[in-house]
């Protein structure tokens, strides 16, 4: 271990692993332990050690219940260790202390704010920071009731901190201010990126007072979905609604909810999956508690603590052949009839029928399959990124691009089109860990280039165009969209004939 990197933190000395010329650091401490009192509570520092600490093996995932993952994401890996010691992050880095002042991009992963983890091979920034010249970061944090309970009002003695989960992601930020200079990073030109429920994560931060000037950039990936999930917060009411529900089912009295303090990981994990069933289940996100979160974070208007930070939103096109499509096999078969019925469970019979024809327009080979994915991606995520990107440009301080993934992977003949998390291979530049989801060949590959040189550019500068692809923001008169593909173009108006339709229909998509 003589020639292995060494790096100083503030508190204490780590050493890390080279791959490929990168330095790697995993879990690194950016926070203590939130076992026994510290649960539900802020973040505390990590205690500060002796000697040189081996950050060689990606730390613990948040307390949650493990999923068996469906074949798209058979190349990736999946944390097993649970534990809620889990406030550690990972770092990539060209270069350490050699005050490059590199660009420092900084993931929040996906799993909406309920589970995963930020150390899976996906994410792995070697090849990053060999294509851009930056400083990857990924992040562990708490999550579901453990991160996002609402106690203000069910246990006042409890609360001294809502929305515990976010306060990880700011504390973590904070320790990237602080130390990744020593990393080769410039702490003055964070960007946080993260998609699905890490996009929202992101959201909901640009609107965080405590995280006011730890990042200067952000992208939101396939997390603008459903107004009500990642644009706007929970109410204080909906917050106490669904922790009562959880006492309820661990059997414990709102008046003797500190119990919860001292009730096993375990037990309170198994709670969690109990209450997440079912037409009154409890939901874990942020609440707008007026405090740590004093408003949206994205309604009814862009949050101005950040408004003069540039923001990229984009979707794939076909998010839900997974979302949906992969527990329930019957959507790819559907005739005319069963995509009518479909819709009807979100929105009038008329109004089903404007949005056929209208997308039947731009995809006249489409099947009904194909029609319903299409409906219930824009209904539910195109919907959200529209009206984010919208929000943002009305601000009229810092730009705002938006894109769509429209290649499609041929994994499975090609079945599931361009599926929620398609991205994250491309962003990342991982089609060699990423075959399940992306196939082979050269073309994958071609859109990593497009997107990973995208996203370093817009990390580096906060504008996202490059020599080979010029990208302009997006304005209310041109509406410019990057679409991502084998030949990557820029679209005014894209779409526009479904926004405008969407726009005007009181519907709602499967995640409102």
């Amino acid at each position: 271990m003589t020639d292995a990197p060494i790096a100083s933190t503030a508190h204490g000395r780590v050493r890390g692993a080279t791959d490929e010329g990168i330095h790697v650091f995993k879990g690194i401490p950016y926070g203590a332990t939130t076992i026994g009192a510290a649960r539900f509570h802020a973040p505390a520092p990590p205690a500060d050690w002796s000697g040189i600490r081996d950050a060689l093996a990606y730390p613990p995932m948040a307390p949650q219940s493990i999923f068996t993952p469906g074949s798209l994401f058979a190349s990736w890996t999946f944390d097993k260790e649970l534990s809620e010691d889990c406030l550690a992050l990972n770092v990539w880095t060209p270069g350490l202390r050699d005050r490059a002042r590199r660009p420092v991009m900084v993931w929040f992963h996906g799993g909406d704010f309920s589970s995963l983890s930020g150390s899976r091979n996906v994410y792995d920034g070697v090849r990053l920071c060999r294509r851009g010249d930056v400083v990857v970061v990924t992040v562990n944090h708490r999550l579901n009731a453990f991160g996002y309970m609402y106690l203000a009002e069910a246990a006042p003695q409890l609360a001294a901190a809502a929305n515990p989960g976010m306060l990880d992601l700011v504390a973590a930020l904070r320790w990237v201010h602080d130390n990744i200079a020593e990393f080769g990073g410039d702490p003055d030109n964070v960007t946080i990126f993260g998609q699905s429920g890490g996009g929202g994560k992101v959201s909901t931060i640009m609107a965080m007072p405590d995280a006011a000037g730890l990042f200067h950039r952000a992208i939101v990936q396939s997390g603008s979905y459903a107004r009500n999930a990642h644009l706007q917060a929970m109410s204080p009411d909906e917050g106490t609604r669904h922790a009562r529900t959880l006492l309820a089912a661990l059997e414990i009295q709102p008046g003797d909810a500190e119990k919860l303090a001292t009730l096993p990981m375990d037990a309170l994990v198994a709670g969690t999956a109990e209450v997440a069933r079912g037409p009154d289940r409890a939901i874990w996100r942020p609440v707008a508690d007026g405090k740590v979160l004093p408003r949206g974070p994205w309604w009814p208007d862009a949050p101005a603590v950040s408004a003069q930070v540039p923001l990229m939103i984009g979707t794939t096109a076909t998010e839900m052949t997974m979302l949906i499509g992969a527990s329930d096999p019957a959507t790819f078969t559907l005739d005319e009839d069963g995509l009518h019925k479909r819709l009807a469970a979100w929105m009038k019979p008329e109004d089903a029928d404007r949005l056929i024809t209208t997308f039947r327009t731009d995809r006249p080979e489409a099947s009904p399959s194909d029609l319903f994915f299409a409906i219930a991606t824009a209904g539910s995520f195109r919907k959200g990124a529209w009206t984010q990107v919208g929000l943002k440009a009305a601000q009229n301080a810092a730009p705002v691009y938006l894109y769509e993934l429209d290649w499609q992977t041929p994994v499975d003949g090609g079945k599931w089109h361009s599926p929620h998390s398609l991205d994250l291979a491309l962003v990342f530049d991982n089609v060699g860990k990423s075959a399940s989801m992306v196939g082979s060949g050269p073309d994958p590959q071609r859109v990593a280039d497009w997107m990973s040189r995208a996203w370093l550019a817009f990390a580096r500068t906060g504008n996202p165009a490059t020599p080979e692809l010029p990208w302009p923001a997006w304005q209310p008169d041109s509406r410019a969209a990057m679409v991502f593909d084998t030949e990557s173009r820029v679209v005014n108006g894209f779409r526009d004939d479904e926004r405008t339709l969407l726009a005007s229909l009181a519907s709602k998509g499967p995640f409102d």
